[in-house]
Order: C-alpha cells, then structure tokens, then sequence
C-alpha cells in the first residue's frame, strides 16, 4: 500500500505552489526507506514563523520559530506530521548561499526521516551522523530535483 502524503498551507507562499511536486518525490524518496515499509499517512504542513514558534514552544519547550518539526505515532494506523517554516528556510537559505528550494526539499527529508525514527546529534556533529548522511543522498537524487 502506497502512503498517503498531503501538504497543507501551499497556498500562504505562492512559490511553494510551483514546487508542490518536488515536495512531494522529497517525502515520498524519504518514506521509501522505512524499514518496514510506512503504510500510513503522512501530511506535511507550511507555516508562518509565528505558529512555527508556537509549535516549538508548546511541543518542544523551545522558544523562537525553526525550520522543520516532526512528530511519528507508531502503531497498525502509523502517522507522521512534519511542519516546515517556509520564512525561516529562507533565511538560511539566503545564509548558507544555497537555494530555497533545494533548502525546502531537504527540510521536507529531514521531518521525514525524524517521522521514520531517525535522529542526530545537536551542533556540528550533525552533519557526519547517519541521519544527515542519508537526508543529503536522497536531495542529490530524484528526490531532491
């Protein structure tokens, strides 16, 4: 059975309309590694960095927006939620001197991946875990294009 995969809150960033597509390979190339395979519904919102705050604060105990949160429930109905801060992407983007939407399509992979149960280290070590590894091989893919 194919997951389900819907995405919320396209309409608020016109530029994410014309992207709808690669955010969905970016998910699904994500799901595809689930050891066993997720059957289940995942939904990928977009928000403003002021509910992004809010979500951070209230679920995570973190004050300020971020770019992606993720939440899995496991289980025979397995689900995911991920949030991403279009506003916030942007900003690094615009830091890191990449593209917004490459910067998208990996946040997408990243909430994915947390979805799947995959973590990482906080700080500079995140960039040679596993986790981070993997997230960069799918965006180099199909996936990511």
């Amino acid at each position: 059975m194919t997951p389900a995969i819907a995405l919320h809150g396209l309409a608020r960033w016109p530029r994410l309309c014309g992207l709808e597509e690669r955010l969905r390979r970016a998910a699904a190339a994500a799901l595809a590694t689930a050891a066993p395979p997720f059957t289940g519904e995942l939904s990928v919102t977009f928000l403003p960095d002021e509910e992004m705050g809010e979500l951070n604060r209230t679920w995570l105990g973190r004050s300020g927006p971020t770019d992606v949160i993720a939440f899995g429930l496991e289980g025979p109905a397995r689900t995911g939620d991920v949030y991403v801060a279009p506003e916030t992407a942007a900003r690094n983007a615009r830091e890191l001197g990449i593209d917004v939407d490459e910067e998208l399509a990996r946040l997408v992979i990243h909430g994915v991946l947390h979805v799947l149960g995959h973590d990482h280290p906080e700080g500079d070590e995140r960039y040679g875990s596993p986790m981070y590894e993997l997230q960069e091989e799918l965006l180099k893919g199909p996936a990511g294009r």
